[in-house]
């Protein structure tokens, strides 16, 4: 389905992850592979998720996240054809006629990150013609923006590169703090709190939640919706209890 993204954001969402890899969701810790938990089929999880009440789903191509092209195209579309909610995707989308084919078939929102990093006139023209239906990753490690699947440096930080996007017509960001991604040891809203008082769309939080604390301290910190992946497939907490956690404040 596709919605307008502008009507997105306008109260804290926990979005659920669904992260694909070899056509099964995993788990991975900082991003790094070899160090994957698997959860079984990517269209169960989708439909656990939103039976339990996910307003949206997060969904990454792992393996176009690694080597440049969509290797889970199939499993994505799975889930497309199942899902009755708003969807965002990224991995491995490079171009911008990967972004708009994936538009055409029902994703709402892109996730470009090393694709906007190495062209970032890329977010313009998808906006151009797909106003809110780019959002772009900025993952970080030891401050810096990194792309390649995590593994290279792009020498700048994502204060610095957040102001850039949006000017270029970003609908948001997507902050994703490698230093505790999948290690359900809990978030840094520090990070957080920078680059929501440096940009003015919205930004979604990923990486280190373990516990419903976590998730209220992002939303504290100022982030527009969590992703959350690990807790959840955990059975660390509940989405419906997430939700509620930030809802009832």
């Amino acid at each position: 389905m596709n919605t307008d993204a502008s009507e997105e954001f306008e109260a804290f969402e926990v979005i659920p992850a669904v992260d694909i890899q070899d056509g099964e969701v995993v788990q991975l810790v900082q991003g790094e592979r070899g160090t994957e938990k698997t959860y079984g089929d990517p269209v169960e999880a989708a439909r656990r998720w939103i039976d339990a009440g996910a307003g949206t789903l997060h969904l990454v191509d792992l393996d176009g996240a690694f080597e440049g092209e969509r290797r889970n195209a199939d499993a994505i579309d799975a889930v497309l054809e199942t899902a009755d909610v708003p969807t965002q995707l990224g991995g491995g989308i490079r171009t911008a006629d990967d972004a708009v084919d994936l538009l055409e078939r029902g994703v709402d929102r892109v996730i470009l990150g090393t694709a906007a990093v190495d062209d970032p006139d890329i977010v313009a023209e998808i906006s151009e013609s797909y106003p809110d239906s780019v959002v772009v990753s900025l993952d970080a490690k030891d401050g810096e923006v990194v792309v390649e699947g995590w593994t290279e440096g792009a020498g700048i930080s994502p204060v610095e590169a957040a102001e850039r996007y949006a000017d270029l017509g970003a609908a948001a960001i997507l902050f994703t703090n490698v230093d505790v991604e999948g290690q359900l040891e809990g978030v840094a809203t520090e990070p957080v709190r920078e680059l929501v008082d440096a940009t003015d769309i919205p930004v979604i939080a990923s990486g280190g939640v373990a516990t419903l604390e976590d998730v209220r301290a992002l939303e504290d910190a100022g982030a527009a919706a969590v992703v959350v992946g690990s807790a959840l497939y955990e059975g660390n907490f509940t989405l419906a209890d997430a939700q509620a956690a930030v809802d009832d404040v």
